[in-house]
């Protein structure tokens, strides 16, 4: 698990340019730890997920959960078993239309919270299981 910070001012951002600046700030994070980014926004029939990278010859599919409190819970709290089945559906679709299927899989997230005196990201690897 890396932990990092990053400076940047989010109050009255809309949410979905919140959700924007916390996936930049996922992707940068996950470069300097190594991952190799091959699709951000990955969309299909079963949903989308956040970004697709390369990491030590695994496919690893992010999910990435920002906050500005924990009044709702942890961001990746909200990584629930519902988006857990969609992510994993997503996943396999995408193996299988990439023909990665003989690749090991796994799925992480990076939780951020948006804190006044810097961001505080977390990467969490092996998240949770395929969830169909």
């Amino acid at each position: 698990m890396a932990d990092a910070r990053s400076t940047g001012d989010l109050s009255g951002s809309n949410n979905i340019e919140k959700g924007k600046k916390g996936e930049d700030i996922a992707a940068a994070c996950l470069r300097k730890e190594g991952y190799r980014i091959i699709e951000r926004n990955y969309r299909c029939l079963y949903g989308e997920v956040d970004i697709i990278a390369m990491d030590a010859g695994d496919v690893v599919f992010i999910e990435v959960k920002s906050r500005k409190s924990d009044n709702f819970g942890s961001p990746e709290e909200a990584v629930n078993i519902i988006k857990q089945r969609k992510i994993s559906k997503v996943a396999l679709n995408y193996l299988q239309k990439k023909g990665l299927t003989d690749h090991n899989a796994r799925f992480d997230i990076v939780a951020i919270r948006f804190m006044p005196q810097g961001n505080r990201v977390k990467i969490i690897k092996n998240a949770f299981d395929l969830g169909c």
